[in-house]
């Protein structure tokens, strides 16, 4: 039976294959945010910079702050091959520039199915 606790342990784990594969291809990274609460949700959604119902909730997601050469990169493009790897780590993997709504290039989350 798979629990919230499963999943958050194979994110965790995917989370660290991202990490190291970002740091091999030459980029760094800083935490941005990993963990929501309801409350907090809830103000972003009204402020439209996010969902009620975040995977940040429930430790299923994270956003990165990615570098090149002490460079802050922000754009889609930029975080595409990292988006790319981090669907091949698991099925439920989703990567935020790929959204149509809110397009959130720095996301990575695990759907809990």
């Amino acid at each position: 039976m798979s629990t919230l606790q499963n999943h958050q342990e194979i994110f965790t784990k995917n989370i660290a294959s991202l990490i190291n594969y970002t740091y091999a291809q030459g980029y760094t990274l800083t935490l941005g945010e990993a963990y929501r609460t309801a409350e907090q949700a809830e103000i972003y959604a009204k402020e439209g910079k996010g969902i009620v119902h975040s995977l940040h909730i429930q430790r299923l997601a994270v956003d990165f702050n990615l570098f090149k050469d002490g460079v802050y990169m922000m754009s889609k493009e930029s975080y595409e091959p990292l988006g790319a790897y981090w669907k091949t780590l698991h099925p439920n993997n989703r990567w935020g520039g790929d959204f149509v709504h809110l397009v959130d290039s720095n996301h990575f989350e695990m759907q809990n199915i």
